[in-house]
């Protein structure tokens, strides 16, 4: 790999002239008053004299579906263990990991959970082929899921497997709980189904012979089955989704699951008789249970259900805050899960977000055409937190998106190199050399341009807990690159290395400014890119005890004047293109 630093201010020429981003927290303020003359204003009038107060509470803002401060769960779908992780997962997972990480830094009580479903037909048939027994082909693959995680630098609370023995007593628990309710009986199902997808369809559904995901489907013969009475459930969830607009999101995705039940449900059969890699039926070990009821209940029974007592993990954390799925298993998530739910009595999660699809250079992944990208390759490659913060800021969550490693080497020497890291070690750089290797022991006052500067830093964190409690990630990455971009074009016009020869008080201002402002940044930045923003915090001298959400508007914890800092270094690297690009084909 071939990297090259960036120093000096001309560098980040390599974007300026196609720079598409509208940052909408530029300050106005700073092209208005650009020539007035500087006027007294401390930081702590400032802070409590303009529209753009800190939150300094603990929560995050409220939204129809959270109330901001209760404690949260979150979870990835558990992964089928068919075959090793790629993409989507990464993406699931990264998604939730920057929602519950920022929960964390806000205060919050947060329970996030991953896993892997480890049982069905297609992974009895995959064992097979592999010559393993199913249980220890489970053991192998899951760990794979395992490993991602850590490489990636997830911060899930918990991992739960499908075939752990708490978790089969908790769906035999609620197997009993839908046969007590009347809502399951036993009959016989013939009909179409993907094996690949674990999913049962009608023959209106298919397309030229295969299901709506491009699985192939077989017809599976008459056979004895239990049935879930869904049919029952049409105009509850309905009327659910009507009085709950929030329940699925985006819009995109709700219309889609009301059009799908509108047309009709039928009911479901949740049992087979044909394998046996299952969860067996309780009093009918003939049976094992389909696997989506299976896999579906490990949002409760990892917080220990059917243990619901006051004060277990299931009281506290259930409903579920948040489940994030691929659009590929909506369905099983917004209309079978709630359906079961009611049937069961139990209360619906909060709320289901369903992201897009990664296709690669235009094209659809798949196995045939070899286009696969491999997260671990990516991570091998780029690091860590480049990694995290492309898939996070390349597309609007929600949306399909496409990989190509020219995009994500001009993002990441963009927004990352170019602009963060440069910007970081610009300003530490002549603090270090020009303050005594300290924070500057003075300042003067403050200008327009520095408040204007300090109230968009100030207002960063209501602006990005509205985008985060509402799964507008990519919105909370674009207002931080906003507000690096502005402090950039902040250190050119004030041009503190020019002070130094002419006013040494208003370098060291204008660099305090800076600091502060990068003290918000790396502090707001830890959800998305954990290692690099406490790096920048360190280089800050922003001690470890003062790094959470609530320290960002308390006067005591703002950068110390005087506070010594250690020799700055560069915290991304610049990736050039053929080197980059031939690393990943390799």
């Amino acid at each position: 790999m071939i990297v090259a630093l960036l120093t000096a201010p001309a560098a980040r020429a390599f974007t300026a002239h196609t720079r598409k981003l509208s940052p909408f927290l530029t300050s106005i303020a700073t092209k208005q008053h650009q020539h007035q003359r500087p006027r007294p204003c401390s930081y702590s009038r400032l802070l409590s004299s303009t529209s753009a107060e800190p939150f300094t509470s603990t929560g995050t803002p409220s939204t129809p579906f959270d109330d901001g401060t209760s404690p949260f769960e979150i979870t990835t779908p558990i992964y089928y263990v068919n075959d090793k992780p790629h993409i989507g997962h990464a993406y699931t997972s990264l998604a939730c990991d920057v929602i519950a990480r920022y929960m964390r830094l806000s205060g919050r009580e947060v329970y996030f959970l991953s896993g892997t479903d480890e049982h069905g037909e297609k992974v009895e048939t995959t064992a097979k082929k592999a010559g393993m027994d199913p249980q220890s082909f489970c053991d192998e693959v899951s760990q794979s899921f395992r490993d991602l995680l850590g490489l990636m630098n997830i911060s899930n609370d918990e991992f739960i497997r499908t075939t752990e023995p708490h978790h089969k007593e908790a769906v035999q628990h609620f197997w009993k709980q839908l046969m007590d309710n009347g809502a399951i009986y036993l009959g016989s199902y013939e009909g179409w189904y993907s094996v690949r997808d674990e999913c049962y369809y009608n023959e209106s559904e298919l397309v030229d012979g295969k299901a709506p995901t491009g699985a192939e489907v077989q017809w599976l013969k008459k056979e004895d089955s239990y049935f879930f009475k869904l049919s029952d459930y049409q105009d509850k969830l309905l009327e659910y989704y009507e009085s709950h607009p929030d329940f699925i999101a985006p819009d995109s995705r709700r219309n889609e699951v009301i059009s799908f039940v509108k047309g009709g449900l039928r009911d479901l059969s949740i049992s087979r008789t044909t394998f046996d890699w299952g969860v067996p039926v309780p009093g009918d070990d003939e049976h094992v249970m389909y696997v989506w009821i299976d896999a579906l209940t490990n949002y409760m029974s990892a917080l220990g259900y059917p243990n619901m007592e006051e004060g277990s993990n299931f009281d506290k954390f259930w409903p579920a805050s948040l489940h994030v799925v691929g659009k590929d298993i909506l369905r099983f998530h917004a209309v079978y899960w709630p359906a079961f739910l009611l049937a069961a009595g139990l209360p619906l999660p909060k709320r289901i977000f369903a992201h897009g699809w990664w296709t690669k250079d235009g094209e659809k992944i798949s196995k045939s055409l070899g286009n696969v990208i491999d997260p671990v390759e990516l991570i091998d490659t780029y690091g860590v937190d480049p990694t995290r913060f492309f898939l996070m800021s390349e597309v609007h969550f929600g949306s399909d998106g496409d990989f190509s490693n020219e995009k994500m080497i001009y993002k990441v020497n963009a927004n990352l190199s170019n602009e963060l890291g440069n910007l970081n070690q610009r300003v530490m750089t002549l603090v270090f050399k020009n303050c005594n290797k300290a924070a500057p022991a003075e300042i003067g006052t403050l200008t327009e341009e520095d408040e204007a500067l300090l109230a968009t830093a100030a207002s960063l964190r209501e602006l990005t807990g509205e985008a985060i409690a509402t799964q507008s990630i990519d919105k909370y990455v674009q207002s931080m690159v906003s507000m690096v971009w502005d402090a950039n074009k902040y250190i050119d016009v004030q041009a503190p290395w020019v002070l130094k020869k002419t006013d040494t008080e208003r370098m060291n201002t204008v660099l305090y400014v800076l600091m502060e402002v990068m003290r918000h940044v790396g502090v707001l930045y830890q959800p998305l890119m954990p290692t690099s923003s406490n790096v920048i915090l360190d280089q800050l001298g922003v001690p470890a005890d003062e790094r959470e959400f609530e320290h960002l508007g308390k006067e005591e914890c703002k950068i110390l004047l005087g506070r010594e800092v250690s020799k700055p270094f560069a915290v991304f690297p610049r990736f050039e293109v053929p080197t980059a690009v031939e690393a990943v084909k390799a």
